[in-house]
């Protein structure tokens, strides 16, 4: 299942969103920041990351359920794979 960029607009910003907070939080412990400010930005940038990935699951399942005309066979194996990608983000 292949997914294309300008279907994933949403998880992409949400994706450089993650990155500004991730070199955020490493200015934050190369300049000696307290620990708590540190962690919040680490859940922040952490829930940023899981939306992203549900946002490229969702869009995955989107096409799926549009491609509705595919085999048996190959929609037990979608609904394998997409389960593990669930699993991955759990």
């Amino acid at each position: 299942m292949e997914l294309a960029a300008e279907e994933l607009t949403g998880a992409i910003n949400r994706l450089r969103r993650a990155q500004g907070q991730i070199a955020g939080i490493i200015r934050m412990i190369e300049e000696g920041r307290d620990c708590e400010d540190v962690v919040t930005q680490l859940a922040a940038a952490s829930k940023a990351l899981d939306r992203a990935g549900f946002a490229i699951i969702a869009t995955g399942l989107q096409q799926c359920l549009a491609d509705g005309d595919t085999a048996d066979g190959d929609q037990q194996q979608v609904r394998t794979r997409l389960e593990k990608l669930f699993l991955s983000l759990a």
